[in-house]
């Protein structure tokens, strides 16, 4: 079977199941960090700044207690995402107003920004479309439990 682009890019050592941070700024710096410290990030400080202004740019939280920040940067090495989960809400602008309890971060290579970029928001948004999937990923408790159910997910058509 093919591995989804979702597949390519998921590292279980870029899921944090117990974030620590409690506002917008603090979980995307908490995510980088572990991006940094995994070698994907080469300048902490860049990619934080980067991602920081995209989120100026338009609304992250889709809705239902989740958000996809993303930063297209000169400072990632590897195009991967971050994966963190919170047992408290984390305000966040959203679509339906409703706290953030799942972020998922995107790190993009500049020079990957069109192609994978736009693939990898194609299937979260196909992911995150599924009811089922959302439920499933809020009651996710293991960090194997949340890649079962990522590898597990179909990615569809595109």
């Amino acid at each position: 079977m093919e591995k989804t682009i979702l597949n390519q890019v998921i590292d279980e050592k870029l899921i944090e199941m117990n974030l620590k941070s409690n506002t917008k700024e603090g979980v995307i710096r908490e995510l980088s960090k572990r991006l940094y410290e995994q070698g994907n990030i080469n300048d902490l400080e860049v990619f934080v700044e980067d991602v920081l202004l995209r989120e100026k740019e338009g609304i992250t939280g889709l809705g239902q207690g989740v958000a996809i920040p993303h930063g297209k940067s000169k400072s990632v090495i590897n195009t991967t995402i971050a994966i963190g989960k919170s047992e408290h809400d984390i305000p966040w602008e959203t679509l339906d107003e409703t706290p953030i309890r799942v972020v998922i971060l995107f790190a993009v290579r500049d020079t990957d920004a069109s192609t994978v970029h736009i693939k990898l928001l194609q299937n979260v948004a196909r992911f995150l479309s599924d009811d089922d999937f959302i439920n499933d990923l809020h009651n996710a408790e293991t960090k194997d439990d949340l890649l079962k159910l990522l590898k597990n997910s179909k990615e569809g058509d595109g």
